[in-house]
């Protein structure tokens, strides 16, 4: 190339240089191929680094689709949530129903005698308009009402008009529930006062206080006394007596029932399983579960043409996840006994492991959906129970009796109770052979603190001397063993697919390290070769001046002789 001639170029550094310059010699695709195989190296770290990223975008959406597990299986984990039941009333112009997965089912007989209501006044006197003045007095007045108990005081300015009344009672930041507004008759305007809670509790008095003319008690109409709501159950109580309740919304008469009273009247409630709702949740529950059994094995499955693994082959966090969760569908539910419950487990309802080699949903639960049915037709409350029970109490023996556990503290399970009594009086306890607390006089049991029947309670119910052993079981449902487990396995600090993905991100950010590392070190190889070649470059376009001197100077020669 002529010296002339010269060609540009950026160093992986982002420097410019020149080559040509000396002798013309092509060395940037020499040292650009040197680079590039110093860059293989990188490369492969880049490869590596991705693998290490890939897995952990597959941690994040399979952690992602365990906490959608959760929250799906949040919204049936109580019997009340999963076991749905329906109430239909005879009458629901009287009175209409709803019923929580507790209800039994069957029918009721109601009788309502009356609805609860509200207290309401009004002024016996009217007012030409809303501006009219109220106050005659030439100071400031007072309107004082009772109501529920409180007393409530309210300065009327000698000028204040009947809206102003209005205004005032309704802003006074010691009002707890007395409404004022006005009522029109055509001619004029009227006071009214009403208590916004019924019940025989919420009684509306103008106290003895006031001072306001025209607003005393006497100046006032009575338009509805407030009262409770009476009504009977299945004919109870007996004669002329009724259940009383301050509201006509009633959730404390009939076990798992809702009751909404609308009138006076009679008629019956009946209440059953909405079977087709229930075989709803099971199939969401199945499809839930099997979704983050799916993803699980997809993410470890080998190729069984090729013998190539897939992302996740042979993670042990997986396979413990992939475990943990066939074990609680599969085994029997925790505090069951088969003594006992008509259901222990799940397969008697019809959910089954596809265990069919090469199958399409091998892995996976099926569900059949008649052995559903008819499991909910035999007993639905024994299929609630296995789905659903939460912390579900009881004994197998009258001599004692399950009181209660602590939220989050104690643990699902069936306890050994030993214990001893003298002189008709406790004298030792334990459960599952642990020390427990107890009282000697009342014999009541509370698990020991640091193990998992902390903080059940239990009653002793016959004190008689000798030495006993009893059995407690507090029963978790699948859904409600599901959440708890996924809770632990999706933890953002202590979740296997959480350390994980710090783990792994760690290892990916050392790669990185290496990979920049290596980057530094190309960089200055580059630079490296660009000067020895740029000098070899130079050296070469001397020799080549030189070379062009001698030649000159030789055909020089040659014309002179």
């Amino acid at each position: 190339m002529p010296i002339g001639d010269v060609t540009t170029g950026t160093t992986t550094s982002g420097q410019v240089h020149f080559s040509g310059l000396g002798s013309g010699t092509d060395f940037d695709t020499l040292i650009d191929k040197l680079v590039e195989v110093e860059q293989s190296r990188v490369k492969t770290y880049q490869t590596w680094k991705q693998s290490w990223l890939d897995k952990n975008d597959a941690f994040k959406a399979l952690n992602s689709q365990m906490l959608t597990l959760r929250t799906s299986l949040q919204g049936m984990d109580t019997i009340g949530e999963f076991l749905k039941k329906s109430a239909n009333s005879s009458n629901s112009s009287v009175l209409t129903a709803t019923a929580g997965g507790d209800a039994e089912s069957g029918t009721i007989t109601y009788q309502v005698a009356q609805l609860a209501k509200n207290k309401t006044m009004v002024t016996s006197t009217g007012y030409a308009s809303l501006t009219q003045d109220v106050n005659s007095l030439a100071v400031d007045a007072k309107f004082t009402y009772t109501y529920k108990g409180v007393t409530v005081s309210n300065a009327i300015p000698a000028t204040a008009s009947l809206r102003d009344l209005v205004n005032i009672i309704n802003a006074n930041p010691a009002n707890k529930g007395v409404r004022a507004t006005t009522v029109y008759d055509g001619s004029k305007y009227y006071l009214e006062l009403k208590g916004m809670d019924t019940g025989e509790a919420a009684s509306l008095v103008v106290s003895g206080a006031t001072t306001l003319p025209g607003f005393l008690q006497g100046n006032f109409d009575v338009t509805q006394a407030n009262q409770d709501a009476k009504l009977k159950i299945n004919g109870w109580p007996l004669s002329n007596a009724y259940i009383s309740r301050p509201t006509n919304v009633v959730s404390d008469v009939v076990t798992g029932l809702t009751l909404t009273l609308k009138s006076s009247g009679a008629g019956t409630v009946a209440v059953e399983t909405d079977v087709d709702a229930v075989v709803e949740n099971v199939r969401n529950f199945v499809t839930q579960v099997n979704t983050v059994r799916k993803m699980i094995k997809d993410l470890t499955k080998v190729d069984t043409t090729t013998k190539e693994g897939s992302l996740l082959t042979g993670n042990y966090g997986l396979q413990i996840i992939g475990t943990i969760m066939n074990n609680i569908t599969a085994n029997p539910g925790i505090g069951f006994d088969r003594t006992v419950d008509k259901y222990i487990s799940l397969s008697p309802l019809g959910l089954s492991t596809d265990a069919t080699e090469g199958s399409a949903t091998q892995g996976q639960i099926l569900l059949d959906e008649d052995r559903l049915r008819q499991a909910l037709a035999s007993d639905a409350a024994a299929v609630g129970a296995i789905f659903s029970a939460t912390y579900a109490g009881s004994t197998d023996s009258s001599d004692i009796s399950y009181n209660s556990y602590i939220q989050g503290i104690s643990k699902p399970g069936t306890y050994t109770v030993n214990y001893t009594v003298a002189g008709g009086k406790l004298a030792s306890v334990t459960i599952d052979g642990h020390p427990a607390t107890f009282n000697s006089n009342t014999g009541v049991i509370t698990g020991g603190a640091g193990y998992p029947e902390a903080g059940i309670v239990i009653q002793v119910n016959r004190l008689v001397n000798g030495s006993y052993s009893h059995h407690v079981n507090l029963r978790q449902g699948k859904t409600g063993e599901l959440v708890d487990e996924l809770a632990d396995l999706t933890n953002a600090q202590s979740g296997p697919l959480n350390v994980l993905q710090k783990n792994y991100n760690t290892i990916a950010d050392n790669i990185q390290k290496k990979i920049d590392n290596e980057n530094k070190r190309i960089t200055q190889m580059e630079q490296h070769l660009r000067d020895r070649f740029s000098r070899l470059d130079t050296l070469l376009g001397k020799y080549d001046a030189l070379q062009n001197s001698l030649k000159s100077q030789i055909a020089q020669l040659g014309s002179s002789s």
